[in-house]
């Protein structure tokens, strides 16, 4: 029953896919915002979305409550259209729609030629952070999550690798391993530590314990290497500010807990900037 599904929601994307490469990026997002922030809702449930939302602003009230979901889904909705131009956001066909900051952090970065760990989490177009990493000249592993959808997953995995970063990790154990020997042949590697994950700890966000990754706090310990937080933000539907910030060079004596912790606080802070462009309904504290 479960595949069935997964078939038709397949040929439903592939259609949207076809309609957006016939009308372009702009009419294309729009598009797709619109129809997400009809139908979004009933693909989620509401229930955990506001629940999530209520966790990390519980005096919000209820048409702010509103408009944080409702332009969550129209944001879902842009980056569902983007993925079929990130060929051109690659070949630099929009690089007027994506304004950087923190570029000499990559040169640097570059110039030691020494690896690093990028965290972000799922804001915006989130791909297009890796790809722009990629793209700077530097040597980068990426972890993902793969779709439940096999249908989907195999389209999207081609996209990654293809458009966004060629060395695509699965998230897990073996994943894990494959980082680290990424790592050890001078790879940085990115990776997104806002979303549950079966082998983590429980860590404070938003006031609330939430199991979070310790694989940056494990890759700082063993190897002395900085961590470099990533932040995208979409300015107006098809425009990006993308900031990358100081690298951090955490002291010997902070344990993985501590770490860990610290990079949840800088999480939140990139959620407080726009609330609305994070993805809520993820079960992050269950």
């Amino acid at each position: 029953m479960k595949t069935i599904k997964y078939f038709f929601q397949f040929l439903i994307i592939f259609f949207l896919f076809l309609i957006f490469k016939i009308f372009g990026l702009k009419i294309s997002s729009n598009l797709s915002s619109f129809l997400f922030k009809i139908f979004g809702p009933f693909f989620r449930p509401k229930k955990r979305i506001e629940k999530n939302i209520l966790k990390a602003f519980p005096e919000i009230k209820s048409n702010e409550l509103k408009t944080i979901i409702n332009n969550m889904w129209s944001n879902y909705g842009r980056i569902l259209s983007e993925y079929v131009f990130l060929k051109d956001f690659r070949k630099s066909k929009f690089q007027n729609n994506i304004k950087i900051f923190g570029q000499d952090v990559l040169e640097e970065i570059k110039k030691n030629n020494k690896p690093v760990v990028f965290i972000s989490g799922h804001f915006n177009n989130f791909e297009l952070m890796a790809m722009h990493i990629e793209k700077s000249g530097i040597n980068l592993a990426a972890v993902y999550r793969p779709l439940n959808n096999k249908f989907l997953n195999f389209i999207m995995e081609k996209i990654r690798k293809k458009y966004i970063c060629k060395n695509q990790i699965k998230k897990g154990i073996a994943g894990t391993k494959e980082l680290l020997s990424f790592f050890k042949k001078n790879y940085s590697i990115a990776l997104m530590v806002d979303q549950r994950v079966s082998q983590s700890i429980k860590s404070n966000f938003f006031g609330h314990e939430a199991y979070t990754t310790t694989i940056p706090a494990q890759f700082v310990k063993k190897f002395n290497c900085e961590v470099v937080p990533i932040y995208i933000e979409r300015i107006d539907k098809i425009n990006f500010k993308l900031t990358i910030n100081d690298p951090i060079n955490y002291s010997n004596d902070k344990s993985i807990e501590e770490i860990t912790l610290d990079l949840n606080h800088i999480i939140e802070k990139m959620i407080l900037q726009n609330p609305d462009q994070w993805i809520w309904s993820h079960d992050r504290w269950k």
